[in-house]
């Protein structure tokens, strides 16, 4: 006979068991991983950072909100949020915490392992891989890129499903590095006890990265400049070299900023992307002669610095193209720079989000090991400090040069980030993001097959992130003819790069778009299948806007060189919103969630974004996903702009 104290943990054990359900798939991989390949399995015995994302309250009403503030015919139009307010409508619920919290403790997870962050928003604890298996019915696996980086991830993971309701994403499962691999270097598990809080990341697959596709793409060095003062007035030849004064030309850009005083601009950069002063100087010297010695104001995340050990244009083209017209075309205008991670692991969007967002953060370190920067950084000249949670006011307007493919990470994951951006939103910051210089191809001209296989040879098109949010204003790229004068139309870039568009496999479209796509299909319907895109008509399409992305002359390690890329149009569209911005506060009116007025945008009506095999998508009359609904007219839009409310 079994002893009845032997008998009652026995029970106790079966009830608890049957208590939390089947489980269920939550999530798994869609598509084949590229490049990637199974290399061996972890020790059952290392230890892991485990992030639970709970269900965020109210996400499904953040369009909504966002109409509040952004429509002129809202009661609530132009009165923004407070943080508080953002954290308290957006929090999990008491019951979201506590039913995956006691899910955790009867799975043999201590509550002494759980943290719950201060925004409530994720549970973190520890494991060994093996606990981690066994709670979400999974297996790991190490993977390895042909360069040698290692990366831990599963296929698919199960939770109870009364569990599905409270939670949004699990890490570390599914995501594989969506950065440009870079140093060959072991993932960092360690054989250490579950409770401990001293774990290792791998190291970050920084946005910065020198071989990142992200750059703008180098022509090579331009001559029309020396080191000496010029006036880089000629408009003569603007379809060769862009210079602020082709920009001002080509967008009616007349207005000097009053209101510097209240207007924020931020420019944003990851590490170890880096400008040089001597670089801002020389271009100042030729364009901006009473901006000599400026310089932006640092705002460092996570250890973020100007870095100057390395040096060329792989480490300064970006910053450089970004800061000297940004600066150049909101003089006298102060720019901020939010340098994104420390030398040793750079940084990502998430980090870039928590510094931004207190309520965003997860705490004593970022989002994913294996993706963010992961600070205290331990390693030798890393960020030992806490991560930058909160700590930087969000700019008006936000600049941001960088993006990744849209199917390189699960869709949870791009959900949860998105919904950030709408967030910011709320603030009264307007985000802008590149929409990518491939085309309808991904980064490195990646397509995908049928079956999810990537390659470039595939036939269907890959999306851009966060291009793809309806959050955000996506930028593409135009360029001025050859041969042309910026008098006469522009159209789609076609030199070097093109235009990044399309549609997106996960966000859906939003209110404010459907009529500009009702219409775009109904006159201008590509001829292509779901195979290359998704053409239900139900997604977000982009751009959402444009500007001149070709022939920019920039000083970078020295000398001039001519660069192309969304990496030139999306710093020069946040200039001019910013512009329109300060018209607005020196009258006495905030800054708003940018809206859309189309007849304040120059149509543009020719060019393609070729890729995957095919001419892309056409430029025509109205909104179209290559170059939006135009590039603007910044006298028209502070007209418009001024007559609302």
């Amino acid at each position: 006979m079994i002893p009845l104290k032997l008998i009652f943990p026995l029970l106790l054990r079966v009830l608890l068991a049957n208590s939390q359900g089947s489980k269920k798939v939550f999530e798994k991989r869609g598509v084949p991983l590229s490049d990637w390949a199974e290399s061996h399995r972890p020790d059952p015995e290392s230890v892991i950072p485990v992030h639970i994302g709970l269900k965020q309250s109210n996400t499904e009403r953040l369009e909504e909100f966002l109409y509040s503030v952004a429509h002129p015919e809202s009661a609530r139009y132009g009165q923004h949020w407070t943080p508080e307010e953002v954290a308290r409508t957006f929090a999990p619920t008491t019951e979201t915490v506590k039913t995956v919290q006691n899910w955790l403790i009867d799975s043999g997870i201590g509550l002494n392992r759980i943290k719950l962050s201060p925004s409530r928003g994720w549970l973190k604890f520890n494991a060994t891989v093996g606990e981690v298996e066994e709670l979400l019915d999974c297996q790991y696996k190490i993977y390895r890129h042909p360069n040698g980086v290692e990366h831990l991830a599963t296929d698919s993971y199960s939770l109870p499903e009364e569990l599905h309701p409270h939670v949004e994403l699990v890490m570390p499962t599914l995501l594989i590095s969506h950065s440009d691999p870079g140093t060959p270097m072991h993932f960092g598990l360690d054989k250490r006890q579950a409770d401990s809080t001293d774990i290792q990341p791998g190291l970050l697959r920084s946005l910065g990265s020198p071989s990142s596709d992200n750059l703008p793409k180098l022509k090579g060095p331009f001559l029309g400049f020396g080191k000496k003062s010029g006036s880089g007035s000629d408009l003569s030849t603007c379809d060769e070299a862009i210079t602020p004064d082709c920009l001002r030309a080509l967008y009616n850009i007349q207005y000097k900023p009053v209101a510097t005083n209240k207007n924020t601009f931020g420019i944003a950069e990851y590490t170890p992307q880096a400008f040089l002063q001597p670089d801002l100087d020389l271009f100042f010297q030729n364009f901006s002669s009473n901006q000599a010695l400026k310089s932006p104001i640092l705002v460092s995340i996570d250890g973020g610095v100007a870095q100057t050990t390395n040096q060329s244009f792989n480490f300064n083209g970006e910053s450089s193209l970004d800061l000297e017209y940004g600066m150049t075309l909101t003089n006298p205008q102060p720019v901020q720079l939010y340098q994104v991670g420390d030398l040793i692991e750079g940084g990502s969007f998430n980090n870039l989000l928590d510094a931004l967002d207190k309520s965003f953060c997860t705490f004593e370190g970022g989002d994913d090991p294996n993706e963010d920067g992961i600070y205290p950084d331990p390693l030798p000249g890393g960020f030992n400090h806490p991560e930058s949670c909160g700590i930087a006011k969000p700019a008006n307007v936000i600049s941001t040069s960088y993006s990744m493919n849209e199917n390189n990470a699960p869709a949870s994951y791009l959900i949860r980030q998105c919904n950030e951006y709408g967030k910011l939103g709320l603030l009264g910051t307007t985000i802008l993001y590149s929409s990518g210089d491939r085309g309808v191809a991904g980064r490195n001209n990646i397509c995908v097959f049928p079956n999810g296989t990537l390659s470039v040879d595939a036939p269907g098109f890959i999306p851009s992130f966060p291009g793809t949010c309806p959050f955000i204003t996506s930028v593409g790229a135009t360029q001025v003819n050859p041969g042309a004068s910026v008098t006469e139309p522009e159209s789609a870039c076609e030199q070097v790069i093109f235009s990044g568009g399309g549609f997106s496999e996960i966000f859906s479209i939003p209110d404010y778009q459907k009529a500009a796509q009702a219409e775009y299909f109904a006159r201008h319907n590509p001829p292509y299948s779901s195979v290359q895109f998704n053409n239900s008509r139900v997604v977000r399409g982009y751009p959402d806007v444009s500007a001149n992305g070709a022939n920019y002359v920039i000083a970078v390690d020295g000398s001039f060189s001519l660069v192309f890329g969304t990496s030139a149009s999306t710093p020069v569209f946040g200039s001019i919103i910013t512009l329109v911005n300060d018209a607005r506060l020196a009258h006495g009116k905030n800054p708003i969630y940018t809206p859309e007025f189309q007849e304040a945008f120059n149509d543009i009506t020719n060019g393609t974004n070729p890729g995957c095999g095919t001419p892309g998508f056409s430029a025509v009359q109205g909104w179209d996903p290559v170059t939006g609904v135009g590039t603007p007219n910044l006298g028209k839009l502070i007209d418009k702009w001024l007559a609302l409310p």
